[in-house]
């Protein structure tokens, strides 16, 4: 399955400008065959989460537009936005990754260690379930940016994973630690992962990029700079096979 993340700027609060600008980029990923395209984090408003007019319902804009465009090119597109929350009791949005099919279906993980050093964790909920799908017969995990940090929770899916997959608005000051811990959650788990930054500054936060699809090797396929660009590589889940059965090492951590 050939992937393609893009990597891109985002105007703060603007929907419309930011379905504009990367509409033209998912048609290219789409018609240069890719069968996943993945965006960044907040991909249609910025890390916006102190602003609860951001919060959109269900199926709301950005969620449409990622089925929309998923159903006309007939691929699947994931990419995270602010959503308002369901729990009367908890009225903080919720962090979700949403993932459309070609069928125009759509699947969502809801990040689960919100951000709190930048805030995040007082207006957003934390999602409390995993959640892994089956895209063209590669076993895909969801995770959100700050989910990085935590190994553990990669690894609690790790038997069931070909394929992880990390939008992020990673600020480009803690760049190494992106860079470094995407390739670790790789060859800890045997597994390939894709990290999608976004560049571009939001907020007086700047944003480094240096997105990467990492190999279960922990080798890196494709790695962006600091500007938008889309990058591709293939995920082949005979090698996620190949590698755990020549190297047995996810059993010696039960």
């Amino acid at each position: 399955m050939q992937v393609a993340v893009i990597q891109h700027d985002i105007v703060w609060c603007d929907r419309t400008a930011n379905f504009e600008r990367l509409k033209p980029m998912i048609r290219r990923a789409a018609e240069s065959g890719a069968r996943l395209v993945v965006l960044s984090e907040t991909y249609s408003t910025g890390f916006a989460v102190e602003n609860r007019d951001v919060a959109e319902r269900v199926d709301g804009p950005s969620s449409t537009f990622l089925a929309k465009l998923a159903s006309q090119f007939g691929i699947w597109i994931a990419g995270s936005c602010l959503e308002q929350g369901d729990s009367s009791v908890d009225q903080r949005m919720v962090n979700t990754l949403v993932v459309a099919s070609p069928d125009g279906a759509r699947q969502r993980y809801h990040k689960i260690h919100p951000f709190t050093y930048g805030g995040e964790a007082e207006h957003v909920r934390p999602g409390t379930q995993h959640v892994t799908l089956n895209i063209d017969d590669v076993r895909t995990s969801l995770f959100i940016c700050y989910d990085l940090r935590f190994a553990d929770e990669f690894w609690a899916v790790a038997e069931d994973t070909d394929l992880y997959i990390v939008p992020a608005n990673w600020p480009v000051k803690r760049q190494h630690h992106w860079t470094s811990l995407l390739t670790a959650r790789a060859i800890e788990n045997q597994a390939y992962v894709i990290g999608a930054n976004r560049v571009g500054e939001g907020a007086k936060v700047a944003y480094g990029g240096e997105s990467m699809i990492i190999d279960p090797w922990g080798a890196t396929l494709a790695k962006a700079g600091n500007t938008e660009e889309i990058i591709y590589a293939d995920i082949k889940p005979e090698v996620v096979a190949e590698t755990r059965n020549k190297f047995p090492f996810l059993p010696d951590r039960r």
